[in-house]
């Protein structure tokens, strides 16, 4: 995320206000609740784990045990157990 100089956009009444409140340091200002996107909304990451989490059950309904499966796909095995329980329900 790139920042954006609040001279270039805001009045100067209003950088002198938030001044009072912070002088100099970088601030987030979050996005209204109407205009948030859901988690993933702008990538394709969650169809990414979708297909990986379905090949981890699929591999481990072959007979890989939940350690090879940690190894295989990087992730604690705490995860793999997670990921096999959503998918076996």
């Amino acid at each position: 995320m790139g920042y954006i100089k609040a001279e270039k956009i805001l009045p100067i009444e209003i950088i002198e206000l938030i001044q009072q409140y912070v002088d100099g340091q970088n601030i987030y200002i979050p996005r209204k609740s109407e205009n948030r996107q859901v988690w993933g909304a702008s990538t394709e990451i969650k169809r990414e784990l979708h297909s990986r989490n379905q090949q981890i059950y699929a591999d481990y309904q072959s007979g890989m045990t939940v350690s090879e499966l940690a190894r295989r796909y990087y992730l604690s095995v705490k995860s793999i157990q997670r990921i096999i329980r959503v998918y076996r329900t």
